[in-house]
């Protein structure tokens, strides 16, 4: 009898972006199980490889700082999923974060890359839900791709494994 030998992780190139402040950081460290009572702003990029499902998801965390953001297309190729991490908080900057989302979505590199947002921060009580994030934002007018609203606390890591699992199950829905 042979042995079976199992098959290598399918590799995932995961773009993690968001504003400033939106939790990506503590999102990345929450997935890789890490200490999150240290965070400090990202002023370039974290990466790290998480085993899921079967999938080996290397998440590239790329700074928020609208100083930042520029560089943000010198990640885009070959991403295969996009999650964008809004601060569901701070309602002052869903205007900004809106129009940064816009922008991605245009992006020719980024066509067709399935997208989660992550509605970050739930557990704050002035938190939006994710309903009023996804109106606003005019998310249902989104048809060049597969798109999903998670909410969900990087702190308290609520929500985040539904959007994990939403992610492993649309690595392949990326149309060529």
């Amino acid at each position: 009898m042979r042995k079976l030998k199992s098959a290598p992780d399918q590799e995932v190139r995961i773009l993690l972006l968001g504003l400033d402040n939106a939790g990506k950081t503590t999102l990345l460290k929450q997935l890789a199980s890490e200490d999150i009572s240290h965070i400090t702003p990202t002023q370039g990029f974290n990466i790290k490889s998480v085993q899921s499902q079967g999938f080996k998801l290397n998440v590239w965390d790329i700074g928020g700082q609208r100083k930042i953001r520029p560089y943000w297309r010198n990640y885009f190729e070959n991403t295969d999923i996009l999650i964008y991490v809004i601060d569901s908080a701070d309602r002052k900057r869903f205007e900004e974060t809106g129009q940064e989302l816009a922008e991605l979505l245009e992006e020719e590199k980024l066509s067709c890359v399935p997208v989660l947002i992550f509605a970050n921060k739930q557990d704050l009580l002035t938190a939006a839900p994710a309903s009023e994030i996804a109106e606003g934002l005019n998310l249902h007018t989104i048809r060049d791709r597969v798109w999903q609203i998670q909410s969900c606390s990087a702190l308290t890591g609520e929500g985040v494994q539904d959007g994990m699992n939403w992610v492993c199950k649309n690595v392949n829905a990326k149309k060529k």
